[in-house]
């Protein structure tokens, strides 16, 4: 690992420091690093160089998922941009592969720094997706920095909703169906001009505090998928959609148990991905419209009615939405 006081002195960076943390938070002197390959090297209070501008890391940014809470991601750092003092999460490189199957397909996933920076360059000013910028170290690893969005992830929002279903359907999800519709057609976007996001979850959206908007985070996972190279996706939006529909997830076991009254199920009711997941919600919220129960049905565990690509899946949300207006 590099350090380095250029262009930058000892005296200028903490006068800089300074003026964002409290003096007394601050060591005598500040490691400086150019080189970020090393993530775990990189820690509270060092200045990350980048392209000749300084950010001073605070922590790892953690995420929650699926009930465990606050993982802590050692590669992403939530830094303070000298210049400004505003805050920034950086993301550096990680190489991390795993196999994912869906639908009895098995297929490679993989993180690319490469990517997420093309897509960041791809979607600039649209506002559906994170806004950042990506900046090559002096090792030529690819970090990015990225804008921090304040809001809850899109399953925070819909899980803490107070209302029923019924009326979470009726008052609720029509707005959410809006805001969802828009994040479809920007993932089209993504897949009009050959890329794919990789990891399209309820989670990576998250709802911006300012505007209300939902804007999708992190685009550096990739896929090799041999069926439908945007298949992955696909299955993503499918899940997310069954989500906010169900307002939250609607388990095998409790539909069994009785949580949501009588119900029985066939192995045409179930997700195709998540086989503890309803996908046939019209069997649990029978006030549920069929043209939009179809549309979850295209990803149901026995379903021989396949989205060929988002455009499709886009024309029938529209169409559900209208009929709901």
């Amino acid at each position: 690992m590099t350090t380095t006081t250029q262009p930058f002195s000892q005296e200028e960076l903490l006068t800089m420091a300074g003026r964002w943390v409290k003096a007394d938070a601050l060591p005598p002197r500040l490691n400086i690093i150019t080189d970020t390959s090393d993530y775990y090297r990189v820690d509270y209070n060092d200045v990350v160089l980048l392209d000749g501008v300084p950010y001073l890391v605070r922590t790892n940014a953690k995420e929650g998922r699926f009930g465990i809470d606050e993982q802590e991601k050692y590669w992403v750092k939530r830094a303070v941009r000298l210049a400004d003092g505003e805050k920034k999460i950086i993301k550096l490189v990680f190489y991390e592969r795993f196999t994912a199957t869906v639908g009895g397909i098995a297929f490679e996933c993989f993180r690319s720094p490469r990517k997420e920076a093309r897509i960041l360059a791809l979607v600039k000013g649209l506002p559906n997706f994170m806004q950042g910028v990506s900046i090559t170290d002096e090792r030529g690893n690819v970090v990015r920095i990225l804008d921090l969005i304040q809001g809850k992830t899109l399953d925070h929002f819909i899980t803490g909703l107070p209302d029923s279903h019924e009326d979470y359907f009726t008052k609720v999800f029509p707005e959410v169906l809006d805001q969802f519709i828009d994040c479809v057609a920007a993932i089209l976007l993504l897949h009009d001009n050959g890329e794919k996001h990789g990891d399209i979850r309820r989670d990576h959206i998250l709802i911006d505090s300012h505007d209300g908007r939902y804007r999708w985070i992190d685009f550096d996972f990739n896929y090799r998928h041999r069926e439908n190279i945007y298949g992955y996706d696909l299955f993503g939006l499918g899940n997310v959609l069954a989500f906010i529909v169900g307002k939250g997830d609607i388990l095998v076991k409790d539909v069994m148990a009785g949580v949501h009254g009588a119900a029985e199920l066939t192995g045409g009711d179930i997700n195709i991905v998540f086989r503890n997941r309803v996908v046939n919600l019209r069997k649990i919220f029978p006030y549920l419209p069929k043209p939009l129960n179809r549309i979850l049905m295209h990803f149901s565990e026995t379903t021989n009615r396949f989205y060929l690509n988002t455009r499709e899946l886009l024309e029938d949300l529209r169409e559900v939405r209208a009929a709901l207006a």
